[in-house]
């Protein structure tokens, strides 16, 4: 067997891969790394104050477009911010009725899943 350390976008994966095998299929298990340092984020955009209600993203990607401003109402579905990943745009939608109170994302910022993009009241 071989142990083999491989990087995929930032994920550090240990590889053990069995040359002999009668038929034995690689197997992978993430391993917990310090991914790249990152830039310094940029500036938040201005909010109203955090809500309770967050709203996070349910896929990795980056920020596509901003739908909705704070202070805005609005209704359960409405789109409020649209992720781009793997050529696709996700929208994001508000979980209930409220008012947006915060915007913690720019356009271009990259996100992981669970992310907070915005939060509600």
């Amino acid at each position: 067997m071989k142990n083999y350390t491989i990087t995929v976008n930032g994920n550090v994966y240990d590889v053990t891969v069995d040359e002999g095998g009668q038929g034995a299929a690689p197997v992978a298990a993430p391993v917990a790394a310090a991914p790249a340092a990152a830039p310094a984020p940029a500036a938040k955009p201005a909010s109203a104050g955090a809500g309770s209600i967050k709203i996070e993203a349910g896929a990795a990607g980056k920020v596509f477009k901003i739908e909705a401003s704070v202070g805005q109402s609005v209704k359960t579905g409405d789109t409020v911010v649209i992720l781009e990943a793997m050529k696709m745009e996700i929208p994001v939608v508000a979980p209930q009725d409220g008012t947006v109170a915060s915007i913690d994302v720019a356009v271009g910022d990259p996100v992981e899943a669970g992310a907070v993009l915005a939060t509600m009241n």
